[in-house]
């Protein structure tokens, strides 16, 4: 399971950040500072950083520059509001993999941590590419889905919605979670949009496959 430092000083999105990734099966740690990233860094592995540039103590390119001074290979995606070109040049240009601006919608950040992971020899096999439940599978890598002998092609976030489920077989997810998980923190937590698109899943995937716990939310039958 790969392990993803998370280097960000704002709580609500750290705290976004570690729930959207353990969902997906990632290990996680977060840090508030630069300092705390640099020392951990020193005594722990970590497969990737998630790098946000407005740190206390030590700002995030400070962070990046002695990383990389130090022959840390691991991937870092910069994470931050900064959406000046000179900064996402000194970044990239500093050693960063990646560089995504807020707000970012986190179906976006995970597919970018995911494709840093897939050029990492020896990471790669850990992270499973194929989920599946009955029938159904999902192919990670390819976005395809098949069901029975049929393939499917779903848009974006009835991918992401579906990956949820099938990531956590027989396990109550609430629409809070899955919002989170498909649309990203910003999005409105009082929209029917999570009923809605559990609707289209129904229609495509079964309409049995996916049962409502009254007052909870949603459980994929195991």
């Amino acid at each position: 399971m790969s392990h993803i430092l998370i280097a960000e000083d704002e709580p609500r999105i750290a705290t976004f950040l570690e729930k959207g990734l353990r969902s997906n099966g990632f290990t996680t740690t977060a840090v508030s500072s630069g300092l705390e990233a640099l020392d951990l860094t020193q005594n722990h592995s970590f497969d990737l950083l998630i790098l946000d540039l407005g740190l206390p103590e030590k700002d995030g390119l400070e962070v990046l520059e002695e990383l990389r001074g130090q022959g840390q290979t691991f991937p870092i995606i910069i994470l931050t509001a900064r959406d000046d070109i000179h900064d996402k040049v000194a970044g990239l240009e500093g050693g960063a993999d990646d560089y995504v601006t807020k707000p970012f919608r986190f179906e976006e950040l995970l597919a970018r941590v995911r494709v840093r992971l897939r050029r990492m020899p020896a990471i790669n096999g850990e992270e499973q590419s194929i989920l599946r439940a009955g029938t159904i599978s999902l192919n990670l890598r390819t976005r395809q889905v098949t069901v029975g002998d049929t393939i499917l092609e779903l848009p974006a976030r009835e991918f992401t919605m579906a990956e949820a489920f099938l990531r956590h077989p027989g396990q109550v997810l609430s629409r809070e979670q899955l919002l989170d998980q498909v649309w990203g923190y910003s999005y409105d937590p009082g929209s029917n949009i999570v009923d809605v698109y559990v609707g289209y899943l129904r229609k495509k995937l079964g309409s049995n496959l996916i049962e409502t716990v009254r007052g909870m939310g949603y459980r994929l039958r195991a």
